[in-house]
């Protein structure tokens, strides 16, 4: 019994050597359709089985009868009507799109940021105009000392410029310029309004200057001459000399009147 449970065992061992679980299969039809389906032409003269000599092959019949037009139609999914080209067409459209939604996104951006600029006060020491122009005229205003306003000229002018109130008018006006010119640098406002308060702002700047060495001139020319008037007031002390011969009015209506005859 156990001899012959083992030369059953023996001749499974043997059988199964030569025997397997899958066959390969090469259908001819099948490989014709996957390779149009996938990677190569829809071509007509692939599809099997064929119509045969006179169209009598049966199995041309008993495949194609029942799908005539199926070799008609390009059914390739990436074909040139094909859903997956169709997809692709479809996704290279929204692509594009896209694209141009992240463009006007962009443009948006970038329009956001430049009005953002040009409305901030924090860049505008960046600003062109106020490094090339602006900045070199407003110099002086910028780093005036009031200690210094009166450099040049005499004391007796700087003591009537004083006196009069003409510095501390001087003085006023020139600190509310410069505020002015801050609060135009710093506040937020549009770029050409900005530059519009620069050319008003300067313009006053110039006339207030003008006024101010206007007034020192002035201020020197009316010492001189209130000097010249005080002096003309109180004269020295001078002796009259009368030169010979010489006769007042009385004199010289008493000899008309001796002399002249009726």
């Amino acid at each position: 019994m156990i001899k012959k449970t083992a030369i059953i065992a023996i001749l499974l061992l043997c059988l199964g050597k030569y025997t397997f679980a899958q066959m390969y299969v090469n259908d001819q039809s099948v490989r014709y359709q996957q390779e149009r389906m996938v990677f190569k032409q829809w071509n007509q003269n692939d599809f099997t089985p064929t119509h045969g000599f006179l169209w009598l092959n049966p199995l041309y019949w008993l495949t194609w009868a029942w799908f005539p037009n199926y070799h008609k139609t390009d059914l390739r999914p990436l074909g040139p009507s094909g859903p997956q080209t169709q997809r692709l067409a479809l996704v290279a459209a929204m692509q594009n799109t896209d694209n141009a939604y992240k463009l006007q996104a962009d443009t948006l951006r970038n329009t956001a940021v430049s009005e953002a600029v040009n409305y901030s006060g924090l860049v505008s020491s960046a600003d062109p105009l106020w490094l090339l122009y602006y900045s070199k005229e407003f110099k002086d205003l910028l780093n005036q000392q009031d200690s210094q306003l009166l450099s040049g000229v005499s004391s007796k002018v700087q003591s009537y410029l004083v006196s009069s109130g003409t510095y501390n008018w001087y003085v006023e006006q020139s600190h509310s310029l410069s505020e002015r010119l801050n609060t135009a640098r710093t506040t937020t406002l549009d770029r050409g309004s900005r530059i519009l308060t620069y050319y008003r702002l300067l313009a006053e700047y110039r006339r207030l200057n003008a006024a101010w060495a206007t007034k020192k001139q002035q201020a020197g020319t009316f010492l001189a001459l209130s000097e010249k008037a005080k002096s003309l007031k109180s004269p020295a002390a001078t002796t009259v000399t009368i030169p010979a011969g010489y006769k007042s009015d009385q004199q010289i209506e008493d000899e008309i009147l001796a002399n002249y005859k009726l």
